[in-house]
């Protein structure tokens, strides 16, 4: 395939995505060339073009799937074989890679600050460890949700739910959805979710959520006091500063918080209350070292609800853009395809 060319989804700029013909990357001896089936529509992605966060020259889309067209020299991949994409780079030496978190490992890129080469594209060009072979009977379509549900899992494992705990979900954008899918898939009968838009509201109630309006939530007067039914997590995923601040509030003593939402209006989170509760607030950045094994493992037991987590039909890079505003005024509450 050397010497062709092919299509992407170029950033040029806030609220500026070029579609255009760029020549096709070449492969590595460690490599694999990936023609693209779905790619999913990020809150990252969001960030990227609409906010300006992007670097320019850079080709978003991270939650893939493809099958592989290409191999080097030194890879056993066979043609035709349908692939995730692990978008991290690990060490495997230091100590956050021997402990199994691989997504923290000292020689990480800085996230924001690098040229990515994504898959708003025909084709994407990747390490061949990071290209995480599907089981058999998972197709293109659903495999492409592995990457938002293997983050949702990572947020739920720091969260350390048990059976019998209330759990309330901060926002049902596309992360918020997948983790409240994974708590029910697992067994949890009382989780809430806290989302303003009636789209979304819909969309968590048909997940098996119970929901409230932001407006519902209270702050006692004073830290040491709990609401009336506090939750044992809160899992924040909308990255909405009022969100964090309130949601704290909502915790039982030795509650966590677990922050997966990024935002640059950051919270002020109230420390007398941490403090007089003991409560733990952490982040949750990607997934570890089983996190694409996990998820897709929970995709092929069936128990996901991917009708209602994945729009309808898919969009060509054409209507990327349009999508994306679409997406942030909240007129679409699923997770959206691109299909190149």
């Amino acid at each position: 395939m050397t010497g062709r060319t092919m299509r992407a989804a170029i950033y040029r700029g806030k609220g500026n995505l070029e579609v255009v013909e760029i020549a096709m990357p070449p492969v590595g001896p460690s490599e694999v060339r990936v023609a693209v089936e779905y790619c999913g529509v990020c809150g990252t992605d969001l960030h990227d073009v609409l906010d300006g966060w992007g670097v320019l020259g850079s080709i978003g889309g991270h939650e893939w799937s493809g099958r592989v067209v290409e191999v080097g020299s030194g890879v056993p991949l066979e043609i035709g074989t349908l692939v995730v994409g692990n978008p991290g780079s690990a060490c495997g030496r230091c100590e956050a890679c021997l402990a199994g978190r691989p997504n923290l490992c000292e020689d990480r890129s800085t996230a924001g600050v690098e040229q990515s080469h994504g898959a708003f594209a025909d084709y994407v060009v990747v390490d061949s460890n990071q290209a995480v072979t599907v089981p058999p009977g998972v197709e293109a379509r659903a495999a492409a949700y592995a990457e938002p549900l293997a983050v949702a899992l990572h947020a739920l494992e720091l969260a350390g739910i048990d059976p019998g705990h209330r759990v309330m979900v901060s926002g049902c954008g596309p992360i918020g959805a997948a983790v409240v899918a994974a708590l029910i898939a697992q067994g949890h009968d009382d989780v809430v979710v806290v989302e303003p838009s009636p789209l979304r509201r819909d969309l968590a109630v048909r997940l098996g959520a119970t929901v409230l309006e932001p407006s519902d939530l209270e702050t006692p007067w004073h830290p040491g006091i709990a609401v009336d039914e506090p939750v044992n997590a809160v899992i924040e995923t909308s990255g909405v500063r009022a969100a964090a601040e309130s949601g704290l509030a909502q915790l039982v003593a030795c509650g966590r918080m677990v922050l997966v939402g990024t935002g640059m209006d950051f919270p002020r989170l109230d420390s007398n209350r941490i403090i007089l509760n003991e409560l733990v607030v952490t982040g949750a950045y990607t997934y570890g070292a089983i996190g694409f094994a996990s998820a897709l493992e929970l995709i092929s037991s069936g128990l996901l609800p991917l009708d209602d987590l994945v729009e309808p039909g898919s969009v060509g890079l054409e209507a990327l853009l349009d999508t994306m505003v679409r997406l942030r005024s909240g007129e679409v509450a699923g997770k959206v395809l691109v299909r190149p």
